[in-house]
């Protein structure tokens, strides 16, 4: 089976993000879709780096304040490897405020990391990224929660119930253990 791009409804939530916060940050399992999701933000004129890249980490990890100094707009991915990079974003967006410079994507909730989080406060905007919903790995928006919170009865005109529901719930919502043709191998990944 060949991997699928799906359309993630957090992606309009992290466009919301970058017109208003200086600093967004994506965070979320591994193997969420983070990656995947982020790159789709950097192009010509906003670069892509990764953290786990080791000629990256090590540059980052040797001088943060000439890594992120070098940088107008960035996305940057596995922050999480290197925590000063954090202080030296936060110093950038103090000097320079224009909104989404950064989007940062971490396994690691920033705002909960005791020594980054301070960086953060009033400067980023954390967005998390779970695994796919049964609305996205069927293309088609869900109210089910809406309906939920406001005391109704979801209504859904193709309900999934029975053994496919079971079936459903066993193969799981990570990308990749999505790509694995049977229940055997999607266990083990």
């Amino acid at each position: 089976m060949s991997k699928q791009l799906y359309l993630r409804y957090v992606e309009s939530l992290i466009r919301a993000a970058l017109k208003e916060a200086r600093v967004v940050s994506l965070y979320g399992p591994r193997q969420a879709g983070k990656t995947t999701l982020v790159r789709q933000f950097a192009g010509k004129r906003v670069p892509y780096y990764t953290l786990d890249d080791d000629a990256t980490l090590g540059a980052v990890s040797m001088d943060p304040v000439g890594f992120v100094r070098s940088l107008d707009f960035a996305v940057i991915d596995e922050v999480q490897r290197e925590p000063r990079l954090v202080r030296a974003i936060k110093r950038s967006v103090d000097k320079d405020s224009r909104p989404g410079r950064f989007l940062l994507a971490s396994s690691a909730n920033l705002m909960k990391l005791p020594r980054v989080a301070d960086d953060l406060v009033g400067r980023a905007e954390p967005i998390a990224l779970l695994p796919l919903s049964q609305a996205e790995l069927r293309d088609r928006h869900s109210t089910f929660l809406e309906s939920v919170f406001a005391g109704q009865a979801p209504r859904d005109p193709d309900p999934i119930v029975g053994r496919t529901l079971l079936g459903i719930i066993l193969d799981g919502g990570y990308p990749e253990a999505l790509t694995r043709a049977s229940l055997r191998s999607r266990r083990n990944w």
